[in-house]
Formats: structure tokens, C-alpha cells, sequence
């Protein structure tokens, strides 16, 4: 059995998909932002000393951090969702699921933060939204004829990617960046996506 330590709004709905997208059995511990902050409560911190989610408690080992949590699952689970290694897919893959947590996550982030200063934080918003552009129009690019962006099916980049994509389509820029906003329709039209947004508590 594998526990997932989801927090509401979240990246943890990408390991919930994916449990999904691969029938497994799992079971989903909930948690809720403060509603003031939108921080995570301190009760995770009683699961990981990070207090952050996703966590998942999978084979009597805690184990933290996105990618990592994809990676085990897939490899695991289904070595399908990972290329091949010495292929040019599989180079593109270990390069985008860092790319997805690294340099995606950076401006998100920022951003987020930057406006809780309201006036005070308004000096760092045209830098901050050329960077968000910037990794958005990338990923945009990224994605091949198929609508995936390393396999021509869901592997576990698609995955990954899928919250900076999603951010970038809650951010206005359906029009901007067309596949991107294709990828985010096809994946949120997954019946296993659906059944994790429900799974999730529908956040």
C-alpha cells in the first residue's frame, strides 16, 4: 500500500494521477492550506521535517520531492513511462524532470511569493513575468507532434510537467502558447486525472 501525504492546491495531484494512470492501490491522507496564508499546515511536518507535500510512504521508506516520487513509482511500476537508457528520449527526459522541479518552479514560486509584498514586491514583477514567459514559451516548444514531450505517449516528464503547464494556462496565456494549452485539455480530460482531482478532494 502507498500513502500519499497530499496537501489541497498542490503538486501532489501529480502522484495521485499517476497512481491513477497505473491502477494502483494507494490511500490519500488530506491536508488543508491556511486560508489566510496558503501555506501548509504544521501537521505535515509531523510526516517530513520540510512540512511540504507531496510525501509518500512506499515500501516502510518516507520519501519527499516530486520527481523522486515519479521516478521510484515509474521505474517500479511502469518502466514503460521512462525511455530507454542510451536513447536521445532518455537524455531528454533525466534533462526535463529536473527542468520540471528547477528552473520551471523557480519564477512560479517567486511569483507567488512576490505577491504577498502587494505595492512593496511591484519593482520585481516585470523581471519575474519575462522569466515565467520565458520558461513557458520553452516548454511550449518542448512538446512533440504527439502532444507529449519526450515519448508520444504519457510518460513521466508529462507528468511532471503537468503543474507548470497548468500554471501557465491559469495564468492567461491559452492563446500564447497553443500546444501547451492543448496538452493541459488533453491530460485534464484523462479519466485517471479526473478520478485524482475526486481522490484529491477536488483540489
Amino acid at each position: 500500500m502507498i500513502t500519499v501525504h497530499h496537501l489541497n492546491r498542490s503538486r501532489s495531484h501529480r502522484i495521485l494521477w499517476l497512481l491513477e494512470e497505473l491502477d494502483l492501490d494507494y490511500q490519500v491522507i488530506r491536508y488543508d492550506r491556511d486560508p489566510k496564508t496558503s501555506f501548509a499546515p504544521p501537521e505535515l511536518k509531523k510526516v517530513h521535517p520540510l512540512g511540504k507535500s507531496p510525501v509518500v510512504e512506499m515500501d516502510g521508506e518516507v520519501i519527499s520531492e516530486s520527481a523522486a516520487i515519479v521516478e521510484l513509482i515509474c521505474s517500479h511500476h511502469a518502466p514503460q513511462m521512462i525511455p530507454l537508457r542510451s536513447t536521445p528520449e532518455y537524455l531528454r527526459h533525466v534533462e526535463l524532470m529536473h527542468f520540471a522541479e528547477g528552473s520551471a518552479m523557480t519564477p512560479i514560486l517567486i511569483n507567488f511569493y512576490v505577491s504577498k509584498l502587494a505595492e512593496a514586491g511591484a519593482p520585481l514583477h516585470p523581471r519575474i513575468q519575462q522569466q515565467l514567459m520565458s520558461h513557458f514559451s520553452y516548454m511550449d516548444g518542448q512538446l512533440r507532434g504527439s502532444g507529449h514531450f519526450v515519448l508520444d505517449q504519457l510518460s513521466a516528464v508529462d507528468i511532471l510537467l503537468s503543474f507548470p503547464a497548468e500554471i501557465a494556462i491559469l495564468m492567461g496565456c491559452r492563446e500564447k502558447f497553443p500546444a501547451l494549452a492543448g496538452f493541459v485539455e488533453t491530460i485534464q480530460n484523462r479519466p485517471a486525472y479526473q478520478r485524482a482531482f475526486v481522490r484529491g478532494g477536488g483540489a
